[in-house]
């Protein structure tokens, strides 16, 4: 099966004109590998050009066969068609055998969120004695507060923080950055451990400019964060299956409720596409049912 030819040139392709990271990248080219697998395994030996839309739609059906879910067949259109559009522009092949290939429907599972009174019980669960219980509450602050995934609060640098503007300059996915507004709650707060808790630790090198730390002076890792948040809802009773980025979640769909543009949501969470954030008016459109039929005449 002759697929391989090009695969350093996409590789560069999505590296340097689509910008992607390096996850992104190794991604795409496993969808590539995935299709060439189907491909010797039912004794098609093929030129590029020669490939067509009936090759990858029995492609699917192999998927589907060996039980591939919709959620990662759609992912593998992804990357077939970002192949074929470059083998195109490159006047590698033809036409788009990809084109036409429709993306199979997916569910989309709406995130457990938390109310506001829920996040306020995280909060007072923390034993605020414990030399991390200060680091704790302004954490829960930041991740919901700021809407931020867990890799983006474990690297943030004390640099990072404009205590006068209250901003934060965040760096997430593929290294984009971007400038959100932080809270004077959560300021307050990571000034506190900063100026009283942080100092009396033992800074291992290399580490001095990571807001957040832990005993031995690192880093915080994403499992430790995940970790006691999960402590803190087994602690209050909460049924509900959380983590970091539930705070995440949280952010966003009150932000929505409350009115907010969504495009100004986008920037916030860091999506590069609006489609990602529009998740959350559909938790948005739940929340102003439930109102109607809680309270309209009619219902």
């Amino acid at each position: 099966m002759i697929i391989h030819p090009y695969l350093k040139e996409f590789k560069s392709y999505l590296k340097l004109e689509r910008a992607l990271s390096g996850n992104s990248v190794d991604a795409y080219l496993n969808d590539v590998a995935k299709l060439s697998q189907y491909l010797d395994a039912v004794n098609l030996n093929l030129q590029l050009k020669e490939i067509h839309t009936g090759h990858l739609k029995a492609f699917l059906v192999w998927l589907h066969e060996l039980g591939v879910l919709p959620n990662t067949q759609a992912r593998i259109i992804s990357g077939l068609k970002a192949y074929f559009g470059y083998l195109l522009l490159e006047n590698l092949i033809q036409s788009d055998p990809s084109e036409l290939l429709e993306t199979p429907k997916i569910r989309r599972k709406l995130p457990d969120v938390l109310t506001i009174h829920e996040i306020n019980e995280l909060i007072g669960a923390i034993d605020a004695s414990k030399p991390e219980g200060m680091r704790n509450k302004a954490i829960i602050e930041v991740l919901y507060g700021c809407g931020l995934r867990v890799s983006e609060l474990a690297s943030l640098k004390i640099s990072d923080l404009n205590f006068e503007s209250e901003f934060i300059k965040v760096t997430g996915k593929g290294n984009k950055e971007r400038i959100i507004p932080i809270g004077t709650t959560a300021l307050h707060l990571i000034r506190i451990y900063i100026t009283e808790i942080r100092v009396h630790l033992n800074i291992k090198k290399g580490n001095e400019d990571f807001i957040f730390l832990n005993r031995t002076g690192t880093s915080l890792s994403r499992i430790s964060v995940f970790t006691m948040i999960k402590s803190l809802a087994e602690r209050i009773g909460l049924n509900k299956s959380i983590s970091p980025h539930t705070l995440r979640h949280s952010f966003a769909t009150h932000l929505v409720e409350g009115g907010a543009d969504l495009r100004a949501v986008q920037e916030m969470l860091g999506h590069s596409n609006i489609a990602t954030t529009e998740i959350y008016t559909h938790l948005d459109r739940d929340y102003l049912q439930g109102i109607i039929t809680q309270f309209h005449p009619r219902n």
